[in-house]
């Protein structure tokens, strides 16, 4: 039985997007890398499947990380205006005496 071969990561991505640009064919792109036309049409087809899932990711990330900063920013001014009366109650008494 043939011994399977494993790719990285980046090797993968820099063929299935050399043949997702179609400057060469996939038979050509095989050759060139020493590699099966199926797994390069393969991994052409994951590229293009999982493309809007990454800019989607990303977005939802920027989303989450505004969300963070706003919970925060409300925290701190719930915090400061707590202080705020605080002292102004503080001040209050101060003033009476």
């Amino acid at each position: 039985m043939p011994q399977r071969n494993h790719y990285p990561a980046d090797f993968k991505a820099r063929i299935a997007l050399e043949a997702l640009k179609g400057n060469k064919t996939l038979n050509q792109l095989a050759a060139e890398y020493g590699v099966h036309p199926t797994q390069v049409s393969a991994w052409k087809q994951q590229l293009k499947q999982e493309l809007p899932r990454i800019f989607s990711v990303k977005r939802a990330k920027q989303a989450e990380d505004e969300e963070a900063l706003k919970a925060r920013l409300y925290q701190q001014i719930g915090q400061l205006q707590v202080e705020l009366d605080w002292l102004k109650k503080k001040q209050g008494v101060g003033l009476e005496r």
